[in-house]
């Protein structure tokens, strides 16, 4: 939609920047190379965290270091059936975390859904479509959650609309026995 482009353009744009990352072994244990933004044992490696923010309700979090970027999505929730639908969602994503390669399995406190992305992964895949892949995900995240929203809604107007036909049915049963003499 027109109103997410710019959003959507501030995270690309952002994003792409902050994936500049290098191999870096940890400084405080030997032959190690943990992703910095996790550990968070070296200040000097971290880079100032960056939120881009749509509303209060949507919002990016993200964390650059030198060798990782850790990426956090706040996803609109404008009602409760939302954000039980954005719950659930999210955690059948974090599930199946090791299919989505650069996915977490817990996401950053305040955040819906977060993803680590390594200077082994920027190494071994094309650092645009890592981007392409974190914002298409932003695009369909919302739309999925509505459709799966409106599917929701029909399920339960037709519930609803089943269970008054047999109340109905019932009261004119019920009248029908009290108008019949015995």
């Amino acid at each position: 939609s027109h109103a997410l482009r710019p959003y959507l353009a501030a995270v690309r744009s952002t994003l792409t920047a902050a994936l500049t990352l290098e191999n870096f072994s940890s400084q405080v244990v030997e032959r190690h190379n943990k992703p910095e933004v996790e550990a968070q044992s070296s200040l000097e490696v971290l880079l100032n965290p960056l939120v881009i923010s749509r509303n209060e309700n949507e919002r990016v979090l993200i964390e650059p270091s030198v060798n990782s970027v850790r990426l956090s999505i706040k996803i609109k929730q404008a009602d409760e059936i939302e954000r039980a639908l954005c719950a659930k969602f999210t955690r059948f994503m974090m599930m199946r975390a090791e299919n989505f390669i650069v996915l977490r399995r817990k996401p950053v406190t305040g955040y819906d859904i977060s993803f680590l992305i390594t200077n082994a992964h920027t190494e071994t895949m094309l650092k645009h479509k890592i981007v392409d892949f974190i914002i298409q995900f932003m695009e369909e995240v919302d739309k999925e959650i509505s459709e799966m929203k409106l599917s929701l809604n029909a399920r339960a107007r037709v519930v609803a609309e089943t269970y008054l036909s047999v109340v109905r049915c019932r009261l004119r049963l019920c009248s029908f026995c009290q108008l019949t003499p015995s």
